[in-house]
């Protein structure tokens, strides 16, 4: 099985493992584990000839209605687990391999480090590397969602559980979570993954991660955003991080970029139509108060290319929304090589700003296999 599809398979057993250790029997817990659906519950099917099927609709089936989780991995796919006997001995000695008694997550937190999400992240990594595929679909290597975190200036203000991030392609959630590291107190973290499978990643991270309230809604960004105020309007956000797809070449798919309702392209332009680095930035600077501070993570070419984004360029510029620009070095992300930025925007004052304060950090890194991940 490719790992981009076993992850499933791993990251959910181990948070049934997780929630069980932690919450069976907890009153006010923030995650339900329903009458017969925890681990040990699950541990008891070994060796059934249905235990696909049972998986399915005693365990995973009934934790994810109990707790809004969506994307679930089929226990009961043939094609990926094999059938009959295969299928049985496979899932048997996945169980057992989490009955470990070391792997009891019921005192995870040891000085305050979050073990299991640590544990969790790093098999997010690995995952990225070895699927060849994953384009940095599901993870922002750490290095570049601590740099964010910081440049937001997060953990030099005033917050608390009012003050509200953002992240409109959250993929696994690992972004929203740095920041929520970086924050002085317990902050509100929003999120949206178009990937089905993803958000459900993201919803499990976060409750992993103890940020149980965060809301993960899955659903296109561009064409479908899901978060709104009280008139209706797109909601707005203290901060917002990202790291969209580079150059998506079908952004443009279910959106009227002319007739946009939430006015994300008025006064700036409309992005080309096989090119969506702006149509996400523009749709971060409409989601930000008008004080809001934010970070993307885009490729290089949004610095130089021309025609319609020259213009979007220079609209964005003469409002004075891009504080800084952060060059980063190559072979950064999982999936791709290109070379990328981090976009720093600041609303605050921004009709004053003068210029735009610029760092090549291309150099700057360590190498690490034939990743570039970043050093001092």
């Amino acid at each position: 099985m490719d790992a981009s599809q076993y992850k499933d398979y791993v990251l959910v057993m181990l948070f049934v493992k997780y929630i069980s250790d932690r919450y069976s029997g907890v009153t006010y817990a923030p995650i339900t584990i329903p009458e017969g659906a925890s681990f040990k519950d699950m541990a008891a099917l070994k060796g059934r000839p249905a235990i696909g099927d049972d998986v399915n609709k005693k365990i995973i089936g009934p934790i994810a209605d109990a707790n809004k989780l969506s994307g679930m991995p089929d226990f009961n796919d043939v094609t990926r687990l094999g059938s009959g006997k295969e299928m049985v001995d496979r899932l048997s000695n996945l169980i057992a391999i989490f009955e470990n008694p070391a792997l009891d997550f019921s005192k995870n937190r040891a000085d305050g480090d979050d073990i299991l999400g640590d544990a969790y992240e790093y098999l997010m990594r690995h995952f990225a590397t070895e699927s060849g595929k994953s384009k940095g679909q599901f993870y922002t290597p750490a290095e570049v969602s601590r740099i964010m975190a910081k440049i937001i200036g997060i953990s030099n203000a005033k917050t608390s559980a009012s003050t509200t991030v953002y992240d409109p392609t959250c993929g696994s959630g690992s972004l929203l979570l740095k920041v929520g590291d970086e924050a002085g107190t317990s902050i509100t973290l929003y999120g949206q993954e178009k990937d089905s499978a993803t958000s459900g990643l993201a919803r499990m991270n976060m409750i992993l991660h103890d940020n149980p309230t965060a809301e993960i809604k899955q659903g296109n960004t561009l064409a479908n955003p899901l978060f709104f105020n009280e008139s209706g309007g797109l909601k707005t956000f203290d901060y917002v991080v990202a790291n969209p797809p580079f150059s998506d070449k079908r952004w443009g798919n279910g959106v009227d970029a002319v007739g946009d309702v939430h006015g994300r392209f008025k006064g700036f332009g409309i992005p080309p139509a096989k090119n969506g680095d702006y149509a996400f930035l523009l749709h971060i600077i409409r989601s930000l108060k008008s004080k809001g501070k934010g970070a993307c993570i885009l490729p290089h070419g949004v610095l130089f290319r021309g025609n319609a984004e020259a213009k979007i360029r220079r609209n964005i510029m003469r409002k004075g929304f891009i504080k800084g620009i952060i060059g980063l070095p190559a072979n950064l992300f999982y999936g791709t090589g290109i070379p990328a930025c981090i976009i720093v925007i600041d609303k605050e004052n921004a009709h004053n700003r003068k210029g735009i304060f610029m760092i090549d950090a291309g150099k700057g890194f360590i190498k690490d296999g034939n990743k570039n991940p970043g050093g001092g």
